[in-house]
């Protein structure tokens, strides 16, 4: 592990000192790329224009004629936090706009599999829908749209994910990665493209005069669900992104949120009040997620939808109790993985370039987080299989990667499948997460296949980890109130939380719970409590640590302690 210090461009710094900005948060934020005050301008006026959008234009002019026409509207959604948000998202949006007959659909991840297939499309005209729209997937649907196109039905594709060498034929496609979409934000997440559509079908409405600016609904109430998903999807934080989601917690601060989402607050034992970019990640996302990894994830999306507080209560109950059952699941298959993981290299020795895991036990629902663990611990490209439960496709497995900076999953993926046609039944996603399929029998030549790309892509720099800080923390910003200022900023992915880091004295440490590690420090001439989670190893009396700041209660006293993320021997 290498601890790195982020450099702070002075200039940007100092612009946003001056401009008022605590000089703490003007240096994180100008080692973060923010080079004015303007950037930090969350407000609405400031989000990027939907008509920059590709095809989002003729997508609000088709919803409005449907809309018109009184035509049945069906949303296919993804059985993840981000493609239930897009769906509660499209739901509500449509319906605030006039729509009178929209339903959705959310496919099966074991019965069904990913995206618009054949019988889905085939679900959604016994349905009696006349034009099928995509949240969070599609691009890759081309069979499934040619599919529903060939029963006669429309299809809007609203996706963000890559596309491959060819699109759907026949529908209208709305991504901001397909070619020639000038949109800059092209980390916006499922549910974000989503609302950039609604929001342009509102302003089609109103040149149609459907209302006027002072009558027209307030889609800012589906701001809290953008928010959600956009963090749970953990695509990159950009300006516009960061703007999405700031306004999203002001409304959930405030109080302006579904009552479902509320309920989840409840059941995470989280204040909506105080909610911050974390309560998304790591307390309401994975509740959802729960419900498409091991159940049905209508049952998320419900929760999203309902105006009903007991209703809301009831599912967001349900919700956490999947999870629960989750997490125990996830932690068995873990400790199995890691074995097999560290069974492919001698201890003592670096582990392979790339890592690939299968057990016939292993639950599909739950490979990409085991994937996510093993790749945190060895710092490899990890995939886990798992055998489809799919009736019928039995002989097959089903994988979900995840990679370390500088090795772009998909595009490895891709090269595998050049290289050796026929091994990749399917595959997707994006540079840091990918998901594939493979015959049981071919396992073997994906594994060698994508330790051979790994092998030639990965060098030594890239395969050390290193743990990018924002250094030495000034000893007067060791305060409660400070922790409180931080921890209401947006943070996320390509915009990371504060992680300071510098040496300590060690003066005391203990194990609690036998697998934490409770510290005693000296840091900068005052002693400060510290934990160290996961942490059984005792540290020298002297080490460079990396920590995030925190407060805890105590008697009535709120007192600051560092959560130790790593250190530096």
């Amino acid at each position: 592990m290498k601890i790195v210090t982020r450099d702070v461009p002075p200039r940007a710094a100092w612009a946003l000192e001056q401009a008022g900005i605590h000089p703490l948060l003007a240096r994180l934020y100008a080692a973060r790329g923010v080079l004015g005050q303007d950037e930090m301008d969350n407000g609405l006026a400031k989000l990027l224009p939907p008509d920059s959008m590709k095809n989002v234009p003729e997508a609000a002019r088709l919803l409005a004629d449907a809309i018109a026409a009184g035509r049945r509207i069906c949303i296919v959604a993804d059985y993840d936090c981000d493609g239930a948000t897009a769906c509660a998202v499209a739901l509500r949006g449509l319906r605030l706009l006039g729509a009178q007959h929209v339903d959705y659909l959310v496919p099966d991840r074991v019965v069904d599999g990913y995206g618009l297939t054949p019988p889905i499309a085939r679900r959604v005209k016994e349905r009696g829908a006349e034009l099928l729209v995509t949240v969070d997937n599609g691009i890759a649907s081309i069979d499934g749209v040619a599919a529903a196109r060939a029963l006669g039905l429309e299809v809007l594709v609203t996706d963000h994910h890559l596309p491959g060498p060819t699109l759907p034929e026949g529908a209208l496609v709305v991504n901001p990665n397909q070619p020639g979409c000038a949109f800059e934000s092209k980390s916006i997440a499922g549910v974000g493209v989503m609302f950039y559509v609604l929001l342009a079908l509102r302003a089609e409405l109103r040149t149609r005069g459907a209302f006027d600016a002072a009558s027209q609904p307030r889609l800012d109430a589906l701001l809290p669900l953008v928010a959600l998903g956009t963090v749970a999807d953990v695509v990159k934080l950009d300006a516009n992104n960061r703007r999405l989601v700031a306004q999203g917690l002001k409304r959930v601060r405030a109080g302006a949120l579904p009552c479902g989402l509320a309920s989840l607050f409840g059941v995470a034992a989280r204040k909506p009040q105080a909610a911050t970019t974390f309560d998304f990640g790591f307390a309401l996302g994975p509740r959802i997620n729960a419900a498409g990894r091991l159940s049905d994830m209508t049952l998320g999306i419900e929760c999203l939808l309902t105006d009903d507080a007991a209703r809301g209560d009831e599912l967001a109950r349900t919700l956490d109790g999947i999870n629960r059952e989750r997490r125990e699941i996830e932690g068995d298959m873990r400790e199995q993985a890691m074995e097999i993981a560290e069974s492919l290299f001698e201890e003592g020795d670096e582990p392979p370039p790339a890592i690939c895991v299968f057990d016939p036990d292993f639950h599909e629902g739950v490979v990409g987080i085991v994937a996510s663990r093993i790749k945190d611990k060895l710092h490899r490209p990890t995939f886990v299989f798992a055998a489809s439960q799919a009736p019928g496709k039995e002989h097959e497995l089903k994988g979900s990667g995840r990679s370390i900076p500088g090795f772009h999953l998909r595009d490895a993926l891709d090269l595998v499948a050049k290289r050796h046609p026929g091994v990749l039944l399917r595959f997707g996603g994006h540079a840091m997460a990918a998901g594939c399929t493979v015959a049981e029998e071919h396992l073997d030549v994906f594994e060698q296949a994508l330790a051979q790309v790994a092998q030639e892509w990965l060098d030594a720099p890239t395969l050390l980890r290193r743990l990018h800080t924002d250094g030495p923390l000034a000893p007067e910003y060791r305060r409660a109130d400070l922790v409180d200022t931080l921890h209401a900023e947006v943070w996320g992915q390509g915009f990371a939380a504060p992680v300071f880091s510098e040496e300590v004295e060690v003066l005391s440490q203990k194990l609690v719970g036998e697998k934490h590690l409770a510290l005693k420090l000296k840091h900068q001439g005052q002693p400060v409590d510290g934990m160290w989670f996961g942490r059984t190893e005792p540290l020298p009396a002297r080490v460079k640590i990396a920590f995030r700041l925190d407060a805890d209660e105590w008697q009535g006293v709120r007192r600051v302690r560092f959560l130790v993320e790593a250190a530096e021997f």
